[in-house]
């Protein structure tokens, strides 16, 4: 229970802090995006971003995946620690001491107010080490590059987010992609050792729940 001396000495109490309205501040004469800090934001047209995966694409053939993934991881070291100074900032304590619930609702909701597509958990398999991720109407899902799963980008970037949130070295894998009519993108999580065979299995056509359960079986 909240006490009424609590309420009269905090000057303020926190809302959510990555709401759309209050986040996201534009002045479209100068044409600026600002969040609410007033840092510069930037909005990245549909064109551009297939013209870079198409780009990449054409410059390096098999190897985009990696590129793509690898710009990813450099973007989410730095996603990371913009989102836990602005987070801690904000609910005047450290990422480390927020209740996981609260953890959880700003992750998913920064993400949606980026513009990254809705963002949920999928915690079936972390008993067995895995952690599901899944992601609709991803921006990055309608590059589709050689009937592959596409999200490589966002893939890396959730590999470095969330080896700085657990100080252990994480792999990530999509499994599943709306660029290949999945009802939406699926990343797992986990030591990157574990995650080696999932490749061969994307190769042969199996979905996420084989996958899923075969990384189970064999790590039991």
């Amino acid at each position: 229970m909240i006490a009424i001396t609590d309420l009269l000495q905090d000057e303020r109490l926190p809302g959510n802090y990555f709401a759309v309205d209050a986040y996201i501040k534009g002045d479209f004469e100068a044409g600026l995006l600002e969040n609410r800090r007033g840092d510069r934001l930037l909005a990245l047209p549909e064109t551009l971003i297939q013209a870079i995966y198409a780009g990449i694409d054409k410059e390096t053939g098999q190897a985009a995946g990696l590129v793509l993934f690898n710009c990813g991881r450099w973007w989410g070291k730095n996603f990371y620690a913009r989102f836990v100074e602005e987070v801690s900032d904000y609910y005047s304590k450290p990422l480390a001491a927020m209740e996981m619930i609260e953890f959880l609702q700003c992750l998913k909701q920064c993400w949606k107010t980026h513009g990254w597509g809705a963002f949920d958990f999928d915690m079936d398999y972390y008993q067995q080490g895995f952690l599901v991720i899944k992601i609709w109407n991803s921006p990055f899902a309608q590059q589709p590059l050689q009937a592959k799963p596409a999200c490589f980008l966002e893939a890396g970037i959730l590999s470095a987010f969330f080896s700085q949130l657990t100080g252990r070295q994480l792999h990530c894998v999509q499994t599943s992609c709306e660029s290949l009519q999945a009802d939406c993108n699926r990343f797992v999580l986990g030591l990157a050792e574990r995650l080696k065979p999932i490749a061969a299995w994307l190769d042969e056509g199996h979905e996420h729940e084989i996958i899923m359960a075969w990384l189970c079986r064999g790590n039991t």
